[in-house]
């Protein structure tokens, strides 16, 4: 279940990258590249006291998942990233 928090990283039409937050209907902020919204949504998360990232790839699909601390967070290493 995601959280209002949460934030997906996706590429627009004009070929920027955008960090959003589920709920909202703009994007948080706009980057050249993919992993410099990555890491602008990370560190709101951080910021807003965790959540998770969802990372689209240029096809529009999802690439990755990544929960944030203090989010809820296994004890379980992640071996993804």
């Amino acid at each position: 279940m995601s959280k209002p928090q949460d934030r997906t990283v996706y590429r627009r039409p004009d070929g920027q990258w955008a960090n959003q937050r589920q709920d909202a209907d703009r994007a948080s902020s706009l980057h050249d590249t993919q992993r410099e919204a990555d890491q602008a949504a990370r560190e709101n998360l951080r910021n807003q006291g965790g959540g998770e990232v969802t990372t689209m790839g240029r096809d529009g699909k999802i690439q990755s998942k990544d929960t944030i601390a203090p989010g809820n967070e296994s004890s379980v290493r992640d071996t993804e990233h």
